[in-house]
């Protein structure tokens, strides 16, 4: 993450609950005004989800709980 989205991340955090999604919900429009195309995967992104998900219903996946996670 980088340091401006960090910082970004901590200002939303010390913000009261019920107005951190109106924080949340500026910030996204923001993103979205600076690249309409944000939420869009790109063609390496669609072929390595498509890829994955096929792994998925062929039952070939590791479960959360197998996972070293140290």
């Amino acid at each position: 993450m980088s340091t401006i989205a960090k910082q970004i991340t901590e200002m939303v955090n010390i913000l009261p609950e019920n107005e951190q999604s109106l924080a949340f919900e500026l910030v996204k429009r923001l993103v979205l005004a600076w690249d309409p195309d944000f939420t869009k995967v790109t063609p390496d992104e669609a072929a390595a989800h498509a890829e994955a998900m096929e792994d998925y219903k062929r039952g070939e996946y590791v479960k959360h709980e197998e996972i070293k996670w140290d």
